[in-house]
């Protein structure tokens, strides 16, 4: 049995980089779909020669890490010699038994690139399938001061937990959400939709939401996004819009549960860990608690806390945890909420929803959750006490509350005041005067017992937040607005 030659991986290389020939563009079945508005913040990372990070691009499978990375290599094919960037897949086979400085050899005996002492971009994807790639990755920084290093991962569990073992101050995550509300929308209007228009909102402090001439038309876009609206591939494909679950589950959940997570933690009991995932899922934006969890399962605590780990790390779900009606973290974690990272992988386990569902009022959400996909979701909280309860808090430093929500998909909280009487006392006990209330068209506000209350529809507000997370960039933080 022969070795595979190394000839036959220097070809391999060169197949990866046609742009190093004439015409030297990235090819076109990844410039024919539209850049995502995360573009324009994940450039500027690559471009900075200011601090020597490598950059560690993760998030959810089929999100489109590997079209946003050809999308930055074009673009910087604009400035830079189309041999001083070079792209490895890191799951091709043929690579399999090499390390990142003996791939970075190759490039430069294929390419005749000085990569020692010549600027070079050099992009790794899926690198969590070379072992020990971190430190593979912190002495190859050490070794080539000239070479910048890009990453990308699905497995975020590998990619996280060893970053801060071993690349603390050295690596820079980003993280690429699945398809926001704002970005599904500019997706399907260049696909010669007919969509809802929008007045977009300023980016400035305080409430400042976008408005929709046809609200109901909106809603309507809304429904099929929660439906199939996190991934580039479902937005542009009606064949798979016809079954949405066999991609989202079979390419994407099923590739996690079953061969990410087993291969990098040697988990034995796949079913045991499906059978958690699928119990989580439907629970999506609901309390649920860790003695409920392992009395109905029989698994135990720990265990299913270590399954929860790996589900939040490999972006398949978020953890919220709750405060009380003061906005003081529990000591003890015993409950909590659990959130898909997106809701249409609701509607791929189980079924689609109509507007008029049980589950919408979860699916909102689970959706407005996601939204923040991008922020520090480590000051996002609910808050639950003998008698009352508030969806979302956002506790900013020194763990002061700035601002809170409730999410609805239903018009008559704007009418009945006594439906907020839980949300009143939330405001009074920590001195907010300004209270957002989500519905399903009202947009109106009202002022109850000195606190402000502005209603804003759902869809509204999920395509504001998600415009502003990207077009505000740095001006625009969680911590300077109440959205």
């Amino acid at each position: 049995m022969r070795d595979v030659p190394k000839a036959q991986i220097l070809k391999r290389i060169e197949f990866e980089n046609p742009w190093w020939d004439r015409p030297h563009e990235v090819p076109s079945n990844y410039t024919q779909w539209k850049p995502r508005p995360y573009l324009e913040l994940f450039y500027p990372l690559i471009e900075s020669q200011n601090i020597r990070r490598a950059i560690l691009l993760m998030g959810p499978r089929r999100v489109g890490k590997t079209v946003l990375i050809h999308h930055t290599i074009s673009r910087l094919l604009q400035t830079i010699p189309p041999k001083q960037i070079v792209y490895f897949s890191i799951d091709h086979p043929l690579y399999n038994s090499l390390g990142l400085e003996q791939l970075l050899e190759f490039f430069g005996e294929v390419s005749g690139t000085d990569y020692k002492t010549t600027p070079t971009y050099v992009f790794y994807d899926e690198i969590q399938y070379l072992k020990d790639w971190e430190i593979h990755l912190k002495t190859l920084m050490d070794a080539f001061p000239a070479v910048k290093p890009i990453t990308s991962g699905s497995a975020a569990v590998a990619l996280r937990l060893k970053s801060v073992e071993s690349g603390a101050g050295r690596f820079t995550e980003f993280l690429l959400p699945p398809l926001t509300f704002h970005e599904y929308l500019t997706l399907l209007d260049s696909s010669k939709k007919p969509m809802p228009k929008l007045k977009r909102p300023k980016l400035s402090k305080g409430p400042n939401f976008s408005h929709a001439q046809d609200i109901e038309h909106l809603n309507k876009v809304f429904v099929d996004y929660l439906n199939y609206g996190g991934y580039p591939e479902v937005v542009f494909s009606a064949d798979i819009q016809k079954d949405p679950g066999r991609f989202v589950k079979a390419d994407i959940v099923d590739k996690v549960l079953l061969r990410d997570l087993p291969s990098l933690y040697g988990i034995q009991d796949i079913q045991e860990l499906n059978s958690l995932f699928t119990t989580l899922a439907f629970n999506t934006a609901n309390e649920v608690s860790l003695e409920d969890l392992t009395q109905n399962s029989g698994v135990a605590k720990n265990t299913i806390k270590r399954y929860i780990e790996y589900l939040e790390a490999a972006f398949l779900l978020r953890v919220l945890h709750r405060v009380d009606q003061s906005g003081r973290r529990f000591r003890r974690a015993n409950f909590f909420k659990v959130y898909l990272t997106n809701p249409s992988i609701y509607c791929a386990l189980f079924a689609p929803v109509k507007s008029h569902d049980e589950s919408m009022g979860s699916l909102i959400e689970t959706a407005i959750f996601s939204q923040w996909f991008h922020a520090d979701i480590s000051r996002f909280h609910y808050s639950r006490w003998p008698g009352g309860e508030v969806d979302m808090v956002f506790r900013g430093p020194e763990s002061t509350i700035q601002w809170a929500m409730e999410v609805m998909w239903s018009d008559r909280f704007s009418e009945d005041s006594h439906e907020l009487k839980s949300s009143l006392r939330f405001c009074r006990s920590n001195d907010l005067r300004d209270m957002l209330v989500t519905s399903k068209q009202q947009k109106t506000s009202k002022v109850i017992d000195g606190v402000n209350f502005e209603f804003v529809p759902a869809s509204e507000y999920c395509y504001t937040v998600g415009y502003n997370l990207v077009m505000g960039k740095k001006a625009f933080q969680p911590e300077q607005t109440s959205l």
